[in-house]
């Protein structure tokens, strides 16, 4: 059939809800910034030209989770989103492309009770990440949460519950490719030692003319490093192995299929579970189709079903690749390694404390009754179509060409620090290189370049280095471990190309001034956890 090809992209969409940009001056920009103390998260989005502080729940949805949330029911025990929820769950992590897709039911409104109770209602599953039916009442295993974070801490007090009831004043460390901001606070919380494990040098190397061949995977955990450190503190001092799916703080980079299954290989030779923190998992399986050797033909859902394979565990925010505002989810392998070391059991075998009774009561006593986790049922329905939306590999072809348009715009403006190529949620600029190299650690200043980009241009970003990571609190080891980088993240099917170049210009004119943006120092909360939600800052003249 003949084509009719044009050196333009085709539109993929349009958009018929819009949101006018209020006008707003430096003079009030400055006033707000200083009665906010400098707290880039306290600052009013309603000043903001653009906010790229997270892509989390900052999703502009489709006209179909719009419709689905009007199937919303907010029955407080087994609502119909419930069933679905946990059957789209199956259907993206767990069944590839034999999908059975219960959510048409309730869109097609079906009447008949029996066919209900036979497809949804009354199904029983028992052997995976999601139990369904009886099995999931006797042995819980997914948790319906409003946000990872929630995920992360039900995770992680029952963990530090356990594991201090075995092992009173034990410390503990827990690896990772990279622990994003909360997922390290929430493993201090309980008592433990973050580690991130990554290769930094690959992560700063610039490419041959701004782009390599095939994505190098540069979210991968450093295997060898994993081992040493592994064996440095003993196999028993090690609760959980974690993998971020894309690697958020080491740049937003993926994780090759290897290496999931190496650190799953690597875990299980020493009989730790492995867990996921999967919030960008579609992103992460996009950049295996495009770039990993036998994925090309394999669709998003199948690759996934792949990754998860090798987790024991999971927790996700999935207000990012749900394609949501709201929702989060924890998972664990039904009888499987998570379940094994962290329940308690009976001489003859039987259970005495099933881990997954104690995290439902955790669940229920902090969020609401496990039908619902601290969600509405307009969210769940909401979210069910989005978990679809995101293995439309059309969508996740234009997400991740947006990042990495911007990432080459900066490139090309001849801004020094960007990571390249762009990972699948927004682009990252290198402060060190930024600035040359000429301010040390306690002068925090990315944060002082995020603030600087709010009072002049009104762009909101996110400092994740040496202010949020909390570099002068962490041991030499841990320190060595921190990417000094701010995040531009694109919030899901939101920015135009517009928007994308304003930021462009105002990080170029920026760069050029550098020298004149401030650092910046912490006048309250410098040892708070996690005190970049919550510390003032003001600036002081550069050092």
């Amino acid at each position: 059939m003949k084509e009719y090809p044009l050196k333009t992209a085709t539109p993929s969409s349009f958009a018929y809800v819009k949101k006018n940009i209020p006008q707003v001056t430096v003079e009030q920009r400055e006033k707000a910034l200083a009665a906010t103390h400098y707290n880039e998260f306290a600052f009013p989005a309603g000043m903001l030209t653009v906010d790229m502080l997270s892509d989390s729940g900052t999703t502009a949805m489709t006209d179909v989770q719009w419709a689905a949330m009007f199937l919303g029911d907010e029955s407080y025990g087994r609502n119909k989103g419930y069933y679905v929820l946990l059957d789209t769950l199956r259907d993206v992590f767990e069944r590839g492309d034999d999908q059975k897709k219960i959510i048409d039911l309730v869109r097609t409104d079906c009447q008949d009770i029996n066919k209900m109770m036979d497809e949804m209602y009354l199904c029983e599953y028992q052997g995976g990440l999601f139990n369904g039916g009886a099995a999931q009442m006797e042995r819980p295993n997914t948790f319906i949460l409003q946000q990872g974070r929630a995920a992360e801490s039900v995770l992680m007090e029952i963990v530090k519950k356990i594991l201090n009831t075995r092992h009173p004043g034990k410390v503990f460390t827990i690896p990772s490719n990279g622990h994003f901001d909360t997922t390290e606070g929430n493993i201090k919380q309980m008592g433990s030692i973050p580690r991130n494990l990554y290769n930094k040098e690959l992560l700063f190397e610039v490419p041959e003319g701004g782009s390599y061949e095939k994505n190098p995977f540069k979210g991968n955990m450093d295997l060898d490093k994993l081992e040493e450190l592994i064996t440095a503190v003993g196999p028993e001092n090690v609760p959980l192995v974690f993998t971020c799916i894309t690697n958020n703080p080491v740049c937003g980079q993926p994780v090759s299929m290897a290496n999931l299954r190496a650190v799953s290989a690597i875990a299980h030779k020493y009989g730790i579970p492995y867990i996921l923190d999967a919030a960008r998992w579609a992103e992460n399986a996009y950049f295996i189709k495009m770039n990993e050797e036998g994925y090309a033909d394999k669709s998003i859902s199948v690759i996934a079903k792949e990754m998860f394979s090798y987790c024991d565990g999971f927790c996700a925010s999935l207000k990012k690749d749900g394609h949501s505002n709201m929702g989060g989810i924890l998972a664990f392998r039904d009888k499987g390694l998570f379940w094994k070391n962290f329940s308690d059991f009976n001489e003859n075998g039987s259970v005495k404390t099933d881990v997954g009774v104690l995290l439902k009561v955790k669940q229920i006593s902090c969020y609401g009754n496990d039908s619902y986790g601290g969600m509405s049922g307009r969210d769940i329905m909401a979210l069910a179509v989005g978990l679809y939306e995101c293995c439309n590999v059309n969508y996740l072809k234009e997400r991740v060409e947006q990042c990495e348009y911007l990432a080459q715009g900066f490139y090309k403006a001849g801004v020094k620090g960007v990571v390249l190529p762009a990972g699948g949620h927004g682009a990252y600029i290198n402060m060190d290189e930024f600035f040359d190299g000429k301010r040390d650690h306690e002068s925090f200043a990315g944060e002082g370049f995020s603030l600087e980009l709010i009072r002049r241009y009104g762009i909101r970003v996110s400092e994740l280095g040496d202010y949020s990571m909390e570099y002068d609190l962490k041991t030499p080891e841990q320190q060595a471990e921190v990417c000094n980088v701010v995040r531009f993240a694109i919030n899901r099917s939101q920015f135009s190309q517009e928007h994308l170049d304003y930021v462009i210009a105002a990080v170029k004119a920026l760069y050029e001034d550098r020298e004149n943006i401030p650092n910046m120092k912490i006048t309250l909360g410098h040892k708070l956890p996690m005190r970049h939600f919550h510390a003032f800052l003001e600036p002081y003249a550069n050092k």
